[in-house]
């Protein structure tokens, strides 16, 4: 089918009081990991590219990598989105929404309140007049590594929720609960209480970012509580590198056509790790 707008699939969740599942993608092999889930599954997903992937490693450029994902939908009757994550530019963001992303994250956090909802609200004017959606993010939500996920001061401020809402008109909010990106020093403890007051000032979509090593029980919890788009990375590039190894080390010594299963073989591995994430979605 088409590609979804990711925004509908994030909405579809907050009705539902459930999440959607998005998953960072580095290359056709972890996006057809995505699909294939979805497809065993029956769940929705949405595929995300981060900017770096291209301004700074080359691993694609934002028009092929939605090209791709529009034909990978479009030979599927799986329900998949297409996202861009945490975009710091104007100008980068503009050019993926130029490229065909329907759904982008602006993020501003790092700025001072007033400033992010100024540049925030004018990245969403420009959107919204071209049909894509934005998310955004309020509070910090860091690095893992540096124990961001313990620094409350760091921590989105329920108070300030409703008035950058408001003024800005975000379609979706990232929010800093205790989660991180990244892998977790010790296991993550989300702030379930301060969760309920954010969603209780704004009725606008909620999204958790740094989902590998959150404890299921917290995650299922946390969409109840109003969690409506979910991000998950690290545990699948890890699960791509160990299925590498893992694939070597049958092969060894390895044949001059050997690598020719690598694909194969780790699209496997983070389609069996992806479907078991996506069944905790409810949607």
């Amino acid at each position: 089918m088409p590609l979804v707008n990711a925004i509908d699939l994030v909405r579809e969740a907050s009705a539902k009081n459930a999440a959607v599942l998005s998953f960072v993608c580095i290359d056709y092999n972890e996006a057809r990991a995505v699909v294939n889930a979805a497809e065993r599954t029956g769940k929705p997903a949405i595929i995300m590219l981060l900017p770096e992937y291209v301004t700074q490693y080359s691993l694609n450029g934002f028009g092929e990598f939605a090209a791709m994902v529009k034909f990978m939908a479009g030979r599927t009757d799986a329900r998949i989105g297409l996202h861009l994550d945490h975009s710091y530019d104007e100008a980068e963001a503009r050019w993926a929404i130029e490229c065909g992303f329907t759904s982008i994250m602006f993020d501003a956090s790092r700025d001072d309140l007033e400033t992010n909802i100024r540049r925030t609200r004018a990245m969403v004017e420009y959107a919204h007049a071209r049909g894509v959606a934005v998310e955004s993010e309020l509070g910090s939500i860091g690095l893992a590594s540096e124990r961001a996920g313990e620094k409350t001061d760091l921590f989105t401020k329920p108070d300030a929720v409703a008035l950058f809402c408001r003024e800005t008109g975000v379609d979706s909010l990232a929010v800093a609960i205790g989660n991180a990106h990244g892998d977790y020093l010790q296991t993550p403890n989300l702030d379930l209480a301060r969760l309920d007051e954010i969603n209780a000032a704004t009725d606008t979509p909620l999204v958790l970012h740094g989902g590998s090593g959150i404890p299921e029980d917290q995650l299922v919890e946390a969409f109840r509580r109003g969690i409506n788009k979910f991000n998950y990375g690290t545990d699948v590039k890890r699960c791509y590198i160990g299925a590498i190894h893992d694939y070597m080390a049958r092969h060894e010594p390895p044949g001059s056509l050997d690598v020719l299963g690598i694909p194969a073989a780790v699209q496997q591995a983070m389609t069996d790790l992806i479907a078991r994430k996506l069944v905790l979605s409810k949607l």
